[in-house]
């Protein structure tokens, strides 16, 4: 069990990321190009705010029974154990809030400042999010790419 939702959660990190900068670069565009907000834009907003609930029910699940995560004073000794304890789900939470919160904000300004606010709040959670994943390349983490 432990092992398929490690790798469901390792696997939905792309579809976050993947929606999360469609939303980005899609905000960013129709920001600078003064668009209205359109039924496509709030539907890969609804499907990106979708499968960030989803990592986050999983990723909590997998906060519960992971035996990474470690509550001891030797938690802030180990790197690995210090990481998935306390900084990324910290950091996950910071960036889910932030864009749960902007996903069901209503959008009663006008379309620019909408845009505008949706593309300062998604940069702003996807600088946390790639700051957080454990990447492959950060050997002393341990992480593959799935």
């Amino acid at each position: 069990m432990y092992n398929g939702l490690l790798h469901a959660h390792s696997g939905f990190r792309y579809l976050a990321l993947a929606f999360t900068i469609i939303v980005l670069v899609q905000s960013l565009i129709a920001w600078i190009g003064r668009r209205d907000f359109g039924k496509q834009h709030k539907r890969l907003v609804n499907i990106n705010l979708a499968v960030f609930v989803v990592q986050l029910i999983i990723g909590v699940v997998l906060y519960v029974i992971s035996s990474k995560v470690l509550f001891d004073p030797a938690t802030f000794k180990s790197t690995l154990l210090r990481f998935y304890t306390l900084e990324h789900p910290l950091l996950m939470l910071i960036a889910s809030f932030i864009i749960i919160h902007q996903s069901v904000k209503p959008k009663i300004n006008s379309a620019y400042q909408s845009h505008k606010r949706l593309f300062i709040s998604y940069a702003v959670a996807i600088a946390l999010i790639i700051a957080a994943i454990p990447w492959p390349f950060r050997e002393q983490l341990g992480a593959g790419w799935f």
